[in-house]
């Protein structure tokens, strides 16, 4: 039988997109996919929660530049018809472009969407910046689990923001992990890391985005190893771990003192 694959993530317009865009291009076995499942992205907070959370994280100039940048990317879309979709401006677009489903769904722990899945007969479900925690009832419905990438080495800087604050402690190489998932946060067991040089005078935006595309070619090694069986493990020590949240305001000025750069 084809191998069934199903993809978590959320409507990112800056960086997600980039990780499909290289992934669809070269994955050879497009046709195992058997849809991306594009989760609400807001979680708890509020639209009034999260953008102040952005303004303190990019300052007054930054926080303009990115919101115009968003609501260009919002936009265009819609005229994207008289391109006749030449350009994939968002997720769903490239999806369409790749004839890939789409769906779109709030909650998904939810009892429903669980019931949905099992009709799917999955192999694998990937977590790509899945914007909620996989509970159990999710991580046993595919036949291999389910698998995360996460932009960094674990088991160090576990949580949001890795390659932030990988610049933030003047790291020279920051990691790309594939890991499986298991219901405590970047704890699953390792299926292959890699290592990226931080290039001079790099910035935050360029830094994640070279990522991104480095580990959509991960994700591929990784799924070939699911397939062909042959996987060795690498230790995910909770003793080792640190873990870090979303940056503060104070988190980005000591940032910014250092000569680093968001944008």
């Amino acid at each position: 039988m084809k191998f069934r694959i199903l993809f978590i993530t959320q409507d990112d317009p800056f960086y997600v997109k980039l990780f499909f865009e290289e992934f669809f291009r070269n994955y050879k076995d497009l046709d195992e996919i058997r849809g991306v499942v594009i989760a609400q992205a807001m979680g708890k907070k509020s639209l009034f929660a999260l953008a102040n959370q952005m303004y303190n994280f990019y300052g007054p100039f930054n926080f303009i530049k990115v919101g115009s940048k968003y609501a260009i990317y919002k936009l265009l879309p819609i005229f994207n018809g008289f391109l006749n979709g030449a350009i994939a401006y968002n997720l769903n677009q490239l999806c369409k472009k790749y004839q890939i489903k789409v769906l779109k769904r709030q909650n998904i722990n939810s009892e429903a969407f669980l019931d949905e899945l099992k009709t799917m007969n999955l192999d694998l479900i990937i977590s790509v910046a899945a914007p909620a925690i996989f509970k159990d009832r999710l991580i046993q419905i595919p036949r291999y689990g389910c698998i995360n990438i996460h932009n960094a080495k674990l088991p160090k800087y576990r949580g949001m923001m890795p390659n932030f604050w990988q610049l933030y402690h003047n790291e020279k190489k920051v990691g790309i992990t594939i890991h499986e998932i298991n219901p405590k946060i970047d704890d699953g067991k390792i299926l292959l890391q890699k290592e990226v040089e931080v290039e001079p005078a790099e910035t935050l935006d360029f830094l994640i985005k070279r990522t991104k595309r480095v580990g959509a070619h991960c994700m591929m090694e990784a799924i070939d190893m699911i397939k062909s069986g042959n996987i060795k493990y690498i230790e995910n020590d909770a003793k080792e771990a640190s873990y870090f949240s979303f940056p503060t305001k104070e988190d980005v000025k000591k940032f910014k003192a250092m000569g680093k750069k968001l944008l």
